[in-house]
């Protein structure tokens, strides 16, 4: 079985060609199913592509890969920056909140719920129950605070902030069972079993600003490179490094 890696812009995108398998994250296409990272503007659920610009959430039919037809456009407002899929929720990131869609019909996704914040630059991802943010200030981002922020969204159209903790500069995460991966000036590790209570467990010594996590392969993307390491899923402390590829 042959996988892939694809830096597009400020996304990252792993695809591994498995006819049985398919991605509740990051969707799933045919015998295709891949994963983007936590600032990508796109995502694929079922056969259409959901893409965001500055202003938009747009929707592509992609039942013809070679042809791809744009079906719908959604004004969502300003500032938009990442997109990422839990189910069929959409969970968009701009500078000044999070905003919540449904994409259960897939060509008209309706909003569900939002949230404002400080001016920062912000990406989101989220689990069943749980939505993580992260606030990156300074230079074009906005103010000059840094926070990981996490919500309650057990009810989709109400999320609740239940935890907030400053960092140096978060941007990108990602979750590995119970653990969340964010990167900052390191790679920091936190145990979320207790969302509300999360613990820093562990960090790996690696610059990075996106991170995507399959099976056991942790991806780490920096400015310098694209990092390979195996994870050890009995010992969150014993990652192996697999390879680098210089950027």
């Amino acid at each position: 079985m042959k996988k892939y890696i694809f830096i597009v812009s400020l996304a990252i995108l792993f695809v591994g060609c498995d006819a049985d398998s398919t991605s509740s994250d990051a969707g799933s296409f045919a015998s295709e199913s891949g994963q983007s990272g936590s600032l990508a503007r796109f995502t694929i659920l079922d056969n259409h592509l959901y893409t965001v610009d500055f202003h938009n959430l747009n929707v592509f039919d992609i039942n013809d890969r070679e042809n791809p037809v744009l079906v719908n456009s959604v004004n969502i407002g300003f500032d938009i920056e990442t997109l990422f899929s839990y189910k069929s929720y959409l969970y968009i990131g701009s500078r000044n909140g999070m905003f919540i869609y449904d994409a259960n019909n897939f060509e008209t996704p309706q909003f569900l719920s939002s949230v404002q914040h400080f001016t920062a630059c912000d990406p989101v991802i989220a689990t069943a129950t749980h939505a993580f943010v992260t606030l990156k200030g300074g230079n074009q981002c906005g103010v000059d605070l840094n926070v990981l922020e996490v919500y309650d969204v057990t009810d989709v159209t109400n999320p609740i902030l239940i935890s907030q903790r400053n960092l140096q500069g978060p941007i990108g995460m990602g979750f590995y069972g119970d653990y969340l991966f964010v990167c900052d000036d390191e790679v920091k590790i936190f145990d979320i079993s207790d969302p509300e209570n999360m613990n820093l467990v562990h960090a790996i010594n690696t610059e990075s600003f996106d991170v995507i996590i399959q099976d056991n392969l942790l991806i780490l993307v920096g400015e310098q490179g694209v990092y390979q390491y195996a994870l050890d899923p009995n010992d969150i402390q014993n990652e192996t490094m697999l390879s680098t590829i210089a950027l």
